[in-house]
């Protein structure tokens, strides 16, 4: 069994087609289907079977499908590791985040990292809270932000790094809009705009306004900050927003006030797996965060 028949064997299973993936591959549809039954025939099994021009997989063959893209991408991360070994200074790290970290805290720590670190390499992915975490698990990045940061995952370390008040973002014409503080009951009767189901920001809100002893009143959905904060620049109706999502500056037609009963807040940090142990480039990285907001709070 060969790596090339590997390789063969999932552009066929996700392209239903031979010709497709001897096309993609840049090989001739002959060499594939060759490799194919060789690795049928060393199997015992039927991987396909035709149906008209395209190609189905077997029962078995969906069960073979599986455990080789787990094996190839293991290979794959190994042969990372290995290149990463010879230079540490020159690797490339698979980081994700959500929305509400990506204007201020991302830019600012890749920054400061590329400061000492010039030549290793990011590739960045948002995504939602649920994602993120499974994609540090499936190894489809090697680390994440996040934000609130999950403790008793017994797949993730969690490493906190701050923790954040979360205020209410009013418009500028609301009948509160002039208090210095405010109660999160006092805006039982106000609509709220929030992020869609599934966000956990839009969880945190919920499950404040519950402790409460209310319900809020969502009237507008946004799955991005500016969207949100315009809607309530609109007058569309209020929302609670994590201090670092404000980065020094609060949008046109609104104020920010904070919430002194209850005090709602989210730790903030990073997330790694383990079930494995990080590259070297991803240690520097990693060691490089913590190192920055330790300064940074002791600074505070």
């Amino acid at each position: 069994m060969e790596l090339r028949q590997l390789r063969y064997f999932i552009e066929v299973a996700e392209r239903e087609h031979v010709s497709a993936a001897a096309d993609y591959l840049h090989v001739a549809q002959s060499a594939i289907s060759r490799q194919i039954a060789n690795l049928e025939s060393e199997l015992g099994v039927e991987l396909f079977v035709r149906e008209g021009r395209n190609v189905k997989l077997t029962p078995i063959g969906k069960i073979f499908l599986n455990h080789t893209k787990s094996a190839l991408k293991a290979i794959d991360y190994a042969k990372e590791q290995v290149n990463e070994y010879l230079n540490p200074e020159r690797g490339t790290i698979k980081i994700g985040f959500p929305t509400s970290l990506a204007n201020h805290l991302l830019p600012t720590v890749i920054s400061a990292f590329k400061t000492q670190q010039p030549n290793v390499a990011f590739h960045l992915r948002q995504g939602s809270y649920n994602f993120l975490i499974e994609s540090v698990e499936n190894r489809e990045i090697d680390l994440a932000f996040l934000g609130p940061v999950p403790l008793n995952n017994i797949n993730i370390n969690g490493q906190i790094l701050f923790t954040e008040n979360i205020s209410a973002l009013l418009p500028s014409k609301h009948p509160l809009a002039e208090r210095k503080v405010i109660r999160l009951k006092d805006l039982q009767n106000d609509t709220f705009v929030l992020f869609p189901q599934g966000y956990i920001l839009q969880k945190i809100v919920i499950d404040a306004c519950k402790q409460e002893g209310f319900l809020p009143n969502v009237s507008s959905e946004g799955e991005d900050l500016d969207a949100i904060k315009g809607l309530v620049s609109a007058g569309m109706g209020v929302t609670l927003l994590p201090e670092s999502t404000f980065h020094e500056t609060i949008p046109r037609f609104t104020v920010k006030i904070p919430i002194e009963n209850p005090q709602i807040k989210r730790s903030v940090g990073i997330i790694t797996p383990k079930n494995r142990e990080l590259a070297p480039s991803e240690r520097l990285f990693y060691q490089f965060v913590k190192e920055f907001f330790s300064t940074l709070e002791a600074y505070q």
